[in-house]
């Protein structure tokens, strides 16, 4: 059936920040959902709280608001754009994930919907709640003749313990409406079942969760389906978890298709997927339904239906080259598949189900190095900030080139292996097979060696409780293929190019061939016999129609006549960008945004671009990004062979490597030497920052200060150097990324506690000791340089004082506090540096000013975390200017185009420019210790955040209330507050606690600072410190105040930390409570500042909402 013609005007409705369980796959659904319809000719509006977005682009969208996804910002965008002449049609909620999905039925409850005449689309309302509350879901599978794990959803712990007493322990805990198996988990013991069914309820919007037997080790399948209007329904793909039910699909490695179905098991899964589908009534969308096999009998059952574009469906949709999320958004506005056209052959319709002649394997990425104290077991709580995916010929291939992709260490099996398997371990086939009954990020390394020990196949499935044989027949022909290259007496070419095959890289092989002298030497053999990829196009078909669209992946086949898909010659001169591979904390969505701009930017102005990314989430690997695609990991190696071949169909005229993040950055030295033409700053100047004698030299002749540091091998040496140079001291090992072990030190005792618990120091990795300069104003600066003039582009005033890593810090643009004077010295320092350095391009330079002393910290010539919360907030597209600069446009240029502002920078911005606050989001809630318990949530110099959102309005106080609606639910308006306050801080933080006390708010504290308040003229309420109550020192009867936060009666914390370890066990008892029960913690002075001027705002005005277009028209 045709286009409807009833619908005009669309609202998206975004996911809002990166968290665990819902990353930037959904800005790749968003983006193009938003491109689809636009094509249509109807018009877009969208909300999204997350600026590192594409989607949230103004071209993206006609109107655009970046504000808080809740319903009372919803209905006034209806209210908004219903004034403004063309109201709202519908709302597409299925491509946000939970939390649109979530907004929806708010919009629903609340009859927002009804008063403004908005339909939904994609899946209306009971289509949503049918497949997202578990009984009806149940319920459902069972009416179509599917079966079900024997379960029961309960509402309180009463009925918990009864379903538990009837169906046995262990239990797996399911609520309903989360995310990413967020409070989930699977209970043997009692003691688990409280910890997990209590978590469960509360993380629940409904209040209710699954209680279902046990299937642990059964094995685990998802299928992704599309159902239009005339009830058409495909199958896109089936994906197949290497572990066995009990670890949650996101931290599962997983392939695609299907490998241990055999045709009849895989048929019955489709017929009951499509049954589903329709029980449903998902009939104008996609949807993703998980099932499991029992191995000894294949007893099928359905586990769970998300009816939305899933975090799975972007891994299906580049899997496939089956575009799910442009599919799904056609079909809501009354298409129907067979109407649409398949984009990578144009010839075959969307209802042609797609065929793979190839493997997938995913792969994900964790950062349990930031959390220490975490249980590092995987489960059924998502615990993977990001994911890899590799294109392979066979499933070997395929898994070798994703451990390579990861950018991990080891990088692949035997690369590092005295590094992962230290001491007797390495040998201790026992060990080995206990520690694979824990699932950890490293079992697939356990596999490989309990195998190479002498394990039986069998031995590893049973260990591994369920892992298929299959896979590990395939990863025992990989052992008994290693143990053919190393004892081989000569490498022969033969032998080579099987390794290639099998996709083992250069350096894998070089470690079991020392007398190749490393994985240089492998190279130079391997070319000098003519051994190199072929590239081969994901095709949707398996080359029954030809490809129109090139979306390549590299296969070393064991035929030395294969051909490449990709000789064709062309005109235009190309440029190869480098992406940023796989999330990580440290290094997000943010920085594929500015690969994608560059891309979209430089395929404008006429040159070719090509995309080198292995990340699946990512808009930057769609098809119809760059003008070519490669699927590769971000190696040395397998880029070398994406410029081989590329420079055998044209001239590549550069690499960009300044875009991705530290990832491409890192690779910069190697390629130059290469001969690789490197564009932008250069590995030299890169060096020049990099590295921190180099970097001192270049403050030393720009005449820019720095704090005081030096490096120690021993105790004794930190402690003379911290004497020298002035306590607080800054202490961090070195050779480390995003604040990894930083701490700040107050004095000797701590920092021999440091040296004793955080680090190993020897003479080639000592600890580093900078002075820190305590109450400073952190500043981060973003600015382009064309090798000549500089602009600076954006002067964010960091909320936080120096000290918190600045990608967890909130800051605000333009700055609250600086001055002009401040504003101009940073201007000329900034200047400076990127002359100094050599940058060309972008760069970032954090400051710090004390006591009107500007300090430089650091310098990072390349692309930020911050553009794009800079190009949102000032309008001026940074990434597609820097792409411009480093193929050789200056700025003058740039502004005679009218890309960058020619009257202003962004450290003079106009009055009456609205103020954007950036707010980082924090994941506390998906660990806890081996024990059950909570972790700190204390902000440090090591970043711990996986996302952000801003808030934007016309004075700082809404925008930075706004912020925290988006990151964390809402700041409270009136209740109890908790104040706890460190001693140096006691001065500084009564003023707030004063405005707080004004506002209505009740004062709680323990007996330090309530003494303090009651100098101060403030009434509170006394209660115990955790350790006293636990030490038995605190009066009989007397409360704790985690007590109080765990009975629901804090609204608010201040709690700023003491040095102290009793202090420090009473501040972590205190925030593992706030995180427990979702109370708002504030943990510095400064914090506490901004959220009074937020709770002021909040009861003192009414929010209003501003499309980001609107904002760029009156400010550029």
């Amino acid at each position: 059936m045709p286009k409807r013609t009833d619908i005009n005007h669309v609202l998206v409705i975004g996911s809002g920040p990166i968290v665990i369980g819902q990353a930037c796959e959904f800005d790749y659904s968003g983006t193009q959902a938003c491109r689809a319809l636009e094509a249509e000719g109807l018009r877009v509006s969208l909300i999204n709280s997350n600026p590192a977005t594409i989607m949230t682009d103004p071209e993206f969208a006609d109107h655009t608001y970046i504000e808080p996804i809740q319903p009372e910002y919803i209905e006034k965008i209806f209210a908004a754009e219903k004034e403004a002449g063309h109201p709202v049609d519908a709302v597409l909620a299925t491509l946000g994930g939970q939390t649109a999905l979530n907004a929806a039925i708010q919009l629903d409850r609340a009859g927002i919907l009804e008063k403004y005449g908005v339909e939904l689309i994609g899946a209306d309302i009971d289509a949503i709640e049918r497949g997202e509350d578990r009984q009806k879901f149940k319920d459902i599978v069972a009416s179509i003749g599917g079966d079900s794990a024997r379960s029961r959803v309960c509402h309180n712990m009463d009925e918990v313990h009864d379903t538990v007493a009837e169906l046995g322990l262990p239990v797996v805990v399911r609520p309903s409406f989360t995310m990413g198996g967020l409070g989930s988990g699977l209970a043997f013991t009692y003691e688990d079942l409280d910890r997990i069914a209590g978590g469960g309820l509360a993380a629940s919007p409904e209040a209710n969760v699954l209680i279902e037997e046990s299937i642990l080790g059964w094995k685990e399948y998802e299928l992704e389906l599309m159902r239009d209007g005339d009830d058409n329904a495909v199958v896109v793909c089936s994906i197949e978890n290497v572990d066995a039910l009990g670890v949650h699909t996101g931290d599962s490695m997983t392939v695609a298709p299907s490998m241990t179905l055999t045709d009849r098991e895989y048929q019955i899964m489709r017929d009951q997927g499509i049954a589903i589908l329709r029980a449903v009534g998902v009939d104008t969308g996609g949807c993703n339904i998980q099932f499991a096999v029992n191995p000894e009998d294949g007893r099928l059952i359905t586990i769970e239906m998300n009816p939305r574009v899933s975090r799975s469906s972007a891994l299906a949709s580049k899997a496939t080259g089956f575009p799910i999320a442009k599919i799904a958004a056609l079909l809501a506005i009354g298409y129907t598949l067979d109407e649409l056209r398949n984009d990578i052959t144009q010839v075959t319709p969307a209802a042609f189900e797609p065929t793979l002649d190839y493997v997938i394997v995913k792969a994900p990425r964790f950062a349990f190095e930031k959390f220490p104290g975490a249980d590092d077991t995987l489960t059924t709580t998502m615990k993977a900030v990001g994911e890899a995916m590799s294109v392979g010929r066979n499933y070997i291939a395929a898994l070798n080139k994703v451990l390579r992709s990861l950018e991990t260490k080891p990088a692949g099996f035997w690369t590092t292996s005295d590094e992962y398997f230290a001491g007797d371990r390495a040998t201790d086939l026992a060990a080995v097979l206990d520690d694979l009954g824990r699932p950890t990020e490293g079992r697939i390394y356990d596999m490989e060696l309990a195998l190479r020990l002498g394990a039986t196949v069998d031995q590893v499935h049973r260990a591994s409780v369920g892992v298929d044989p299959w896979f590990l027949h395939e990863l025992k022909a990989l052992v008994d293929f290693r143990a053919e290259l190393e004892d081989a007496p000569v490498l022969s070419e033969e032998l080579l190019r099987e390794a290639k095959y099998m996709g083992l890289s250069d350096a894998q092989i070089a470690a079991l061939r020392p007398e190749l002298a490393g994985e240089d030497g492998v190279r130079a053999l391997r070319w000098s016999l003519g051994i190199r990829p072929v590239f081969k196009t994901v095709d949707t078909c398996a080359a029954e129609f030809e490809a129109q669209t090139p979306y390549h992946y590299s296969a070393y086949e064991l035929d030395p006549e294969a051909e490449s898909e990709v000789a064709e010659q062309r005109d235009r001169d190309k440029i190869i960008i480098l992406g940023s591979g796989p999330n990580r904390i440290g290094q997000g969505i943010e920085f594929d945004y500015s690969c994608v701009h560059a891309a979209l930017e430089l395929s404008r102005v006429g040159y070719e671009t090509v995309m080198v990314n292995c990340n699946p989430e990512t808009v930057s690997t769609d098809y119809d990004t760059a003008d070519r695609l490669y699927f590769e990991p971000l190696t040395f190696e397998d880029v070398m062979e994406v410029y081989h071949a590329e420079t055998q169909s044209g001239t590549v005229a550069g690499v960009i490597v300044q875009l991705g993040g530290q990832t491409p950055l890192g690779l910069a030295q190697r390629l130059t030497d290469a001969g690789v033409p490197v564009i932008g700053t250069t590995s030299e100047a890169i060096n020049l920052a990099e590295d921190r004698g180099e970097f001192g030299t270049v403050l030393e002749k720009a005449g820019l200060p720095a704090p005081a540091f030096g490096t120690a091998t021993s105790f004794a040496e930190a402690r003379d150097v911290a004497s020298r140079i002035g306590y607080p001291v800054l202490v961090r090992p070195s050779y480390v990324l995003g604040g990894r072990g930083m701490e700040i030190v107050y004095d000797e005792a701590s920092l021999e506690d440091y040296i004793e618990r955080a680090t190993e120091i020897t003479s080639d990795h000592p600890v580093l000791v900078d002075r820190f300069l305590d109450n400073a104003i952190e500043i981060d600066v973003d600015a382009l340089c064309d090798g000549e003039e500089v602009y600076l582009a954006g002067v964010m005033e960091h909320i936080e004082e120096a000290g918190i890593h600045s990608g967890d810090s909130a800051c605000a643009l333009p700055p609250m506090t600086l001055g002009e004077g401040d504003i101009e010295n940073v201007r000329r320092s900034t200047a400076a540096l990127a002359h100094g350095i050599g940058v060309k391009g972008l760069m970032n330079i954090q400051f710090a000013l004390k006591d009107d002393i500007l300090y430089v910290i650091e310098a990072n010539p390349r692309a930020s975390r911050t553009v794009p919360f800079v190009s949102k907030a000032t309008g001026v597209p940074l990434a597609k200017a820097a792409s411009r600069i480093m193929t050789g446009t200056p700025i003058r240029e740039l502004i005679a185009e009218g890309l960058i502002p020619g009257d202003r920078d962004g450290g003079s911005l106009p009055l009456g420019h609205p103020i954007a606050v950036k707010e980082a989001v924090m994941p506390f809630n998906r660990f806890r210790s081996p024990e059950g318990d909570m972790l700190d949530s204390l902000l440090s110099p090591e970043m711990k955040s996986t996302g952000e959102v801003m808030g934007l309005d016309s004075d700082f106080g809404t925008a930075f209330a706004k912020s925290q609606e988006a990151a964390t639910g809402s700041l409270p308006t009136s209740g109890r507050v908790f104040v706890s306050v460190a001693n140096r801080d006691k001065r500084t933080m009564i003023l707030p606690i004063q405005r707080l006390a004004s506002l209505g708010f009740d004062l709680v504290a323990t007996e330090g600072t309530a003494a303090m308040l009651r100098r101060n003229g403030l009434e509170c309420e006394v209660v115990a410190k955790q350790t006293d109550i636990e030490s038995g020192a605190a009066e009989p009867g007397k409360r704790s105040v985690v007590d109080l936060i765990d009975e629901g009666s804090i609204d608010f914390i201040l709690n700023t930390p003491a040095g102290t370890a009793a202090a420090r066990g009473d501040g972590y008892d205190i925030r593992a409570a706030a995180v427990r029960q979702g109370v708002s913690c504030v943990t510095t002075v400064q914090g506490a500042v901004a959220a009074v001027q937020g709770i002021e705002a909040l009861k003192g005005s009414t929010t209003v909402v501003r499309a980001i277009q609107d904002v760029k028209h009156d400010n550029f």
